[in-house]
């Protein structure tokens, strides 16, 4: 089932209308986690975005533009924004009642850099008159306006992201259902996948016997996982899960030691140890590579 709809999917980005469509469709896919299926399509549609002239576009499609782009690491300039100030300095009073276009442009100025002076004032601009009228709106926009100022997009865990903007996308008039199906089929094997790595870790950390031994440390290793899933959330990415969780794991035991067990002439010792072993392992290490040199 999940492949068939992956392949209508694919299907609507490759026969999108026109620039517009697709990013949308980009971003209603990235938002339900379901993108990585596509990497290589959307990385191609949105190199041919980024070098498509599209001057004379409306806020919304704009700020879409500049978000998605800069995501996916192309060097876009803030001053697309230009346009839609007046001779003043100050933005267009006309785009005080454009909720989508505020609501774009209030995503947008997130991505922006040390120099985007403009985007700082975007920024304020978007988030005054969005909150100026989210209680006169309806739903489902209202409910994104919402979403988005509680906090924004750039900052939200992607895993959480998508559980919640499920229940956000079903309410939109211009969902696709498709995309919605294949998002919750996703989630749902996903999550049966992640279920399974807790379950390992867990049962390798109750063998350790930490929570036991050592009592004065955290017991918290599917926090610990949770940090990992923060960064790889796709199947493919699940021995990187689970390694990254029982480091982390391992090093909070040695946080706890520090801050919460040792005494200061212990601590000294302690790291005395650590050291050493670190001067072990690049010694190791640099003998490893000497041997093989030596070989080739």
């Amino acid at each position: 089932m999940i492949e068939e709809l992956k392949e209508e999917v694919m299907n609507l980005l490759k026969n999108a209308n026109d620039h517009l469509q697709e990013m949308e469709l980009i971003d209603a896919l990235q938002r339900l986690g379901v993108a990585y299926h596509f990497e290589k399509e959307i990385d191609e549609i949105l190199r041919q975005i980024c070098n498509a002239q599209m001057e004379g576009d409306d806020l919304h499609t704009v700020a879409l533009r500049f978000r998605l782009l800069r995501q996916h690491g192309y060097n876009i300039l803030a001053n697309v924004f230009i346009k839609f100030k007046e001779v003043d300095g100050s933005f267009k009073a006309i785009l005080r009642n454009d909720v989508k276009g505020l609501l774009s442009l209030y995503e947008a100025t997130y991505l922006g850099i040390p120099e985007d002076d403009i985007l700082d004032e975007a920024l304020n601009f978007a988030k005054l008159h969005l909150k100026s009228i989210e209680s006169h709106m309806r739903t489902p926009l209202a409910t994104r306006v919402l979403h988005a100022l509680e906090l924004p997009l750039h900052r939200r865990t992607r895993r959480l992201e998508a559980k919640n903007y499920m229940s956000i996308y079903q309410e939109d008039e211009g969902r696709i259902n498709m995309v919605l199906e294949l998002a919750k089929l996703d989630f749902h094997m996903l999550q049966s996948i992640h279920r399974e790595e807790v379950r390992s870790i867990s049962m390798w950390w109750k063998a350790l016997g930490v929570a036991k031994k050592l009592t004065f440390c955290r017991d918290r290793i599917v926090e610990c996982y949770f940090w990992s899933l923060g960064v790889y959330f796709e199947p493919q990415y699940s021995k990187a899960r689970i390694y990254i969780t029982k480091v982390i794991a391992l090093l909070s035991i040695m946080d706890d030691i520090y801050d919460a067990y040792g005494m200061v002439e212990e601590l000294q010792a302690f790291t005395e140890v650590i050291q050493r072993f670190e001067h072990l392992l690049l010694a190791l290490d640099f003998s490893f590579h000497k041997k093989h040199l030596e070989i080739a």
